[in-house]
């Protein structure tokens, strides 16, 4: 009872010197007088200290205002709302996960009247996180957790991924919203040039995720169809490639990669995840692979543009001078019943290249978009296919197409060579005769004679029924089939090939892929596109592959060769057509024609524009 007494007696003292202060002029309580009575559970000095050190008690406890009346117990205090200083703070949090599961300020906040400013001190957050979230403990064992109890603030603490504040639920673990969690949150990092500098960081981890197909269709949009970097190296538990523990430990990833490729073998784990083929010390079969592609592409378009550009100039010349000798009454190319129509191709030859065209625009079409991925077009694309799943069905659809083709061509070859009666000689003298689009010592005479009519010191070379560019464009067919064919069908089935192949084939096939795909694109687009309906001669289109059909004055002027040994064996009217295509074919056909032609060039723009304005 003394000491009941001893203490009351100062706490009395004190009101009775405050309290006609307060009545008499309505001043805020002083926290010292608080102290007074709570002194035993708050630290003067710690509250002093602290962040809320500078506000009196009844800041926040806003209910006292009497000090008498709260002595008595005739007040209620109430919760203490943060939200009336600390509005940001209170707007994330009640978007947040914690809120949800009804997890306030002061649960993560406990030490109200202490707190003091953090600082940006990571290590004060990993700490506080995981008092409750017990299972990510071993977070604080990973690259980033050592890092950031070393003191180092660049390195990723749980705030850096999932706020302070505004804390989301993951939620279905194959949403959209998760999926790209798994690695926009990485990227917030790792794409930063200044923090990966002072961090003596690996460059490339963002460049060559981004360059794969995972991160491709992760920039175009659908980052739930591929894996993220979670996927791979885990959301806490990152370590070391070299630590045992490690999900990418060489002992380990055949378990890693089998979340996705669930026949993912020894053999299948040899991928080069991040490989650079600009790296010839660490990965010199990707950049020989490359150089090679490379020169292939830059060679190609180098000799056939220069082609074009000639071609071009004198084909431009050579109407004008045809056009002149109109004007005089002088007819150059005088060819009797000129106008007659005469069958250059059969039915199967203008439906195979139907499918040609059709298979060859729709692998374009979704695959550019893969290809150039960091462009706004490519994404519009995308989205314009309903996404990347449907634009990969597509892909493979045209694929199947390709096959199909690719294998009437193999058997009209086959067929050519030791069926056919009308064709004179033996396999081999038919192999490199006049019908044959294999190349001869022909082509090259008429390759010199190009040249030489390019630069004004020859006439055109009277071709036979094949002319070196078409025999090129054939035989880049067969190298296509073995080099983007071949290729694709490993990307198609990766596990399959990875039973027997290293995982580092897929690295190579992509760049193979990647490479020769631009190569036929590019080249269809513009060289082909010129030898066949831009040339001046037969601007803005040769039909004769929709209707098989020609005339007879372009039969002689174009392919004089071949009339003229039909002449000597008797047999043009063998050839002769017995009717003109129809009105309505040709209608379908041509607007068939020109929509293939229009979307190739735009696509061909678009490339131009990729490779001048690439986006990082």
């Amino acid at each position: 009872m003394v000491q009941v007494f001893t203490r009351l007696i100062p706490l009395l003292l004190l009101l009775a010197l405050a309290r006609p202060g307060f009545a008499a002029q309505g001043l805020a309580i002083d926290p010292a007088t608080c102290l007074g009575c709570h002194g035993n559970k708050i630290s003067a000095e710690l509250m002093a200290n602290s962040v809320h050190g500078k506000n009196g008690c009844t800041s926040c406890h806003i209910e006292i205002v009497e000090l008498s009346k709260h002595m008595k117990g005739e007040i209620k205090v109430g919760k203490v709302q943060c939200v009336r200083c600390h509005k940001k703070e209170a707007a994330e949090h009640a978007k947040s996960i914690h809120s949800e599961k009804g997890i306030g300020c002061a649960q993560c906040h406990t030490d109200m009247h202490s707190h003091t400013y953090w600082n940006k001190d990571k290590r004060r957050v990993l700490v506080k996180c995981t008092q409750c979230h017990k299972d990510e403990r071993g977070f604080t064992q990973s690259v980033h957790g050592k890092g950031v109890l070393a003191g180092n603030q660049d390195s990723a603490a749980c705030n850096d991924c999932h706020n302070l504040h505004e804390i989301k639920a993951l939620g279905d673990p194959n949403s959209h919203s998760n999926r790209e969690f798994h690695t926009k949150v990485c990227l917030r990092c790792h794409a930063d040039q200044k923090l990966v500098e002072r961090n003596h960081i690996s460059e490339v981890a963002v460049k060559s995720y981004m360059e794969s197909y995972h991160g491709k269709n992760y920039r175009l949009g659908y980052p739930e169809k591929v894996a993220g970097c979670a996927d791979c190296h885990t959301a806490h538990a990152i370590l070391p490639s070299k630590d045992p523990k490690s999900s990418v430990n060489p002992a380990n990833l055949v378990q890693t990669c089998s979340k996705c490729h669930s026949k993912g073998s020894m053999l299948f784990t040899k991928f080069y995840a991040h490989g650079e083929h600009n790296d010839r010390e660490k990965y010199p079969i990707l950049f020989y692979t490359f150089i090679a592609m490379t020169g292939l592409l830059v060679g190609t378009f180098t000799v056939f543009w220069i082609h074009t550009l000639l071609w071009m100039i004198r084909g431009f010349v050579e109407n004008r001078e045809k056009a002149a000798a109109l004007e005089e009454g002088i007819i150059l190319h005088h060819v009797p019943d000129g106008h007659k129509q005469y069958r250059r191709f059969r039915r199967v030859h203008v439906f195979m290249h139907l499918l040609v065209i059709i298979s060859f625009l729709g692998l374009s079409l979704t695959g550019l978009p893969l290809k150039f991925s960091d462009q706004i077009w490519a994404k519009f694309l995308m989205d314009l296919y309903g996404g990347a799943p449907n634009a990969g069905l597509f892909h493979r659809v045209c694929a199947g197409i390709t096959f199909v083709y690719f294998s009437m061509a193999l058997f009209m070859s086959v067929h050519f060579l030791f069926i056919r009666k009308d064709i004179k000689g033996n396999p081999l003298q038919r192999l490199f005769g006049p019908d044959s689009l294999c190349p001869n010592l022909r082509d090259i005479s008429d390759v010199i004679g190009m040249v030489r009519w390019f630069f004004f010191k020859g006439p055109k070379p009277a071709f036979e029924r094949w002319t070196y560019w078409e025999k090129f464009d054939f035989i880049a067919v067969f190298w296509g089939m073995f080099a983007i064919g071949g290729s694709g069908l490993m990307l198609w089935f990766p596990e399959f090939f990875g039973m027997f192949l290293p995982g580092w084939a897929f690295n190579v096939a992509t760049i193979v892929h990647s490479d020769e795909a631009l190569l036929a694109t590019g080249f269809i687009f513009s060289v082909h596109f010129f030898n066949t309906h831009g040339r001046p001669e037969k601007f803005p289109m040769d039909f004769v592959i929709f209707n098989g059909q020609m005339s007879k004055h372009e039969f002689v002027e174009e392919r004089g060769d071949q009339w003229a040994r039909y002449e000597k064996d008797g047999i043009t009217e063998k050839f002769a057509a017995k009717k003109s295509s129809g009105i309505f074919y040709d209608f379908c056909l041509k607007t068939f024609g020109f929509t293939a032609l229009f979307i190739g060039i735009t696509l061909l723009m678009l490339m131009i524009y990729a490779f001048m304005h690439p986006h990082h």
